[in-house]
């Protein structure tokens, strides 16, 4: 309960409840002169007049585990558990801890394995085969899988006897043969000295816990922090910079480390840096330092680095659309005649250093800030407040999850009676049957009735609720949005048709602005519904105001921007107002035209029906003014949603 209230508490949605407390904290917290101990004093008296708010409604049992939660809550959201963290322990602690193979393998033995633990985009092979060649030790792998055993032990058995580095990889496919595995290594008599047994797995539940005690475990995500990427990528030896004489070569050098670690950083901010997080790993960075290496003498930097890197090695991963349109913008941006120049920055005191040694870089990356605004990487500073609501999430979630489940019973309704009311209270809300919205309805209405009889223990429960369901974040949304919906249908099929539609209102919002092309193209003699685009424009009004539909076309509302602030005055995108996460628009005119080009000024925002944005939730994209460069907002991650629950 106390979890739910936390996590359920708008921290950052500007509702009445959080105004009118502000208001009253600026008002009865202690006065002060001095402006810093001012704003200190109003957020105490706020924080605690919150907690009072919230835990009056909780259980005595309850109320020390909410505050215990909320005041970690604040610290981690607010990024003090990392002030916390280097105040108590001291800086290097609060750094990503960069992963150095050799002393790894330094620190191993022959009977030792070494287990790399997988994840996206994580896959060491690369590296261990560069460390191998580096130390003129030969690295032979073997991919497991079904049937693969065979070929591992041959392996193993020649790497022990003559010497050499063996790498299983995937082990988590060949479980079987682990426990072989593990008498192997411990019951051979002889073994080879510079025989080591390098490992990657992903986690399994089956996978011996022996081994892994008995082994040196490590991972090889990509550090936390422009700075911890850039200092894991030049934490080699001098051999790369000096790799070309050509003048632009170290500053192009940076300048793909710098790319690497955005596009890996961005997917911590989810469907605002990405909407697929991909697995740019080392291997791209290493192709891509290859490909400049090699075409430096003769290459047209900007199309060159477009054309390969944007569409091909980095841009290669990339499937959304929108996400090649992003990666696109950030090579066009970043790589230029204007990336050698004195002025050139990635953002303000993100630079390209002038240096000549490998020191040099260290030393220069060294002083960049520990943490990275989201600006950095084309981002809006509000993009912070979805990650670090996240990774309190994942906090919360990992300390709950460990605690013991109590299974003692306690006062009040049970489940089954919570259940059983609420069933109730659907059914009576729920309207009547008519054409064409009956099957979901009478689904809804049969499977409520028989959710009563399995609680009553009549029949058995039915799960046949989810075969009429589309996505929600919980069933009492699902609910509210099944009635708006019915409101909207049952109002244009027994009365007239809207004036506005509600967009969010559609199953399938891309029929519906199909049908909208179609009837336009009806009404004027001589278009071909093939050459006329749906084109939009959005209006001053919000959906009250509306009392008549358009001349052509249809009004639409409820979409919310995510990512940038709309100017109503102006009737262009903005920045986002501090701490506002999503701004509902005005209403929207839909209209088509015939022939019609794009204009290249506007910005092209996608439209998705929920906030996670994938192929499967796309509508359109819709044409919105702006002043600055399309390219800004691209950056931004600006799209539409139809709902932000």
């Amino acid at each position: 309960m106390a979890f739910f209230l936390l996590h359920s508490f708008p921290f950052y949605k500007a509702q009445e409840n959080n105004l009118s407390t502000a208001h009253v904290s600026s008002n009865r917290s202690t006065k002060s002169p001095i402006t810093s101990k001012r704003v200190t004093n109003i957020i105490e008296h706020m924080t605690y007049e919150v907690f009072k708010y919230t835990a009056r409604g909780l259980y005595e049992e309850h109320k020390f585990l909410f505050t215990l939660l909320l005041t970690l809550k604040i610290d981690i959201q607010r990024n003090r558990a990392r002030k916390y963290i280097t105040d108590t322990m001291g800086e290097k602690y609060a750094e990503g801890v960069i992963l150095d193979l050799e002393k790894t393998w330094e620190e191993s033995d022959p009977r030792t394995p070494l287990i790399c633990f997988l994840s996206m985009g994580s896959d060491p092979t690369d590296s261990i085969i560069a460390l191998g060649r580096r130390l003129k030790t030969e690295t032979c792998c073997v991919s497991m899988g079904q049937g693969q055993g065979i070929h591992a032990r041959k392996l193993l058995q020649q790497t022990m006897a003559h010497g050499g580095w063996a790498l299983l990889q995937n082990c988590h496919l060949g479980l079987d043969f682990l426990d072989e595995l593990m008498d192997t290594v411990i019951e051979t008599e002889t073994v080879h000295e510079s025989f080591r047994l390098w490992m990657t797995t992903d986690i399994h539940k089956q996978f011996p816990i022996t081994l892994l005690q008995m082994s040196i475990k490590f991972t090889n995500e990509p550090p936390q922090g422009l700075r911890a990427g850039l200092k894991r990528t030049y934490s080699g030896d001098q051999d790369l910079l000096d790799a070309s004489k050509v003048v632009q070569w170290k500053p192009l050098l940076y300048a793909v480390a710098f790319l690497h670690s955005t596009v890996q950083e961005r997917r911590k901010f989810g469907s605002l840096g990405w909407n697929i997080p991909y697995e740019f790993n080392q291997a791209d960075f290493n192709a891509t330092v290859q490909f400049v290496r090699n075409h430096l003498n003769r290459m047209d930097t900007k199309k060159v680095m477009n054309d390969f890197v944007g569409k091909i090695q980095y841009g290669g991963r990339v499937t959304d659309d929108f996400d090649k349109r992003l990666m696109n913008t950030f090579v066009k941006i970043w790589f230029s005649e204007n990336t050698f120049s004195q002025e050139f920055s990635f953002y303000k005191g993100y630079s390209i250093p002038k240096c000549t040694a490998v020191d040099q870089y260290l030393q220069y990356i060294q002083s960049l800030p520990a943490y990275d605004t989201p600006e950095v990487f084309g981002l809006h500073p509000n993009a912070d407040i979805t990650y670090q609501s996240k990774v309190s999430r994942d906090v919360l979630d990992t300390i709950l999850s460990i605690q013991p489940k109590d299974s003692s019973g306690g006062g009040g309704e049970t489940r089954e009676a919570v259940v059983a009311r609420l069933a109730d209270d659907m059914l009576e809300k729920l309207p009547a049957d008519y054409v064409p919205f009956e099957r979901v309805i009478s689904l809804v209405r049969s499977t409520l009735t028989d959710l009563k009889l399995a609680i009553e223990g009549t029949i058995v429960m039915s799960e046949n609720l989810r075969d009429a369901s589309w996505p929600s974040s919980t069933l009492g949304f699902w609910f509210t949005e099944l009635l708006e919906r019915n409101h909207q249908f049952y109002k244009w099929i027994f009365e007239s048709r809207p004036n506005c539609f509600w967009m969010t209102g559609f199953f399938n919002p891309q029929g519906f602005l199909t049908a909208v092309r179609q009837e336009i193209t009806r009404a004027n003699k001589g278009w071909a519904l093939d050459s006329v685009v749906l084109c939009n424009e959005v209006t001053k009004w919000m959906k009250d105001d509306i009392t008549s539909p358009p001349s052509e076309g249809v009004y639409v509302y409820g979409l919310y921007l995510e990512g940038a602030g709309w100017d109503r005055r102006n009737m262009r995108l903005t920045e986002s107002k501090a701490k506002v996460l999503f701004e509902l628009m005005p209403v929207l005119r839909i209209y088509a035209e015939n022939n019609t080009a794009k204009d290249p000024r506007l910005y092209s925002c996608p439209v998705y029906k929920k906030s996670s944005r994938t192929d499967l939730n796309y509508i359109a994209a819709m044409d919105l003014k702006t002043r600055q460069p399309p390219e800004h907002w691209v950056l931004r991650g600006v799209a539409l949603l139809c709902d932000v629950k």
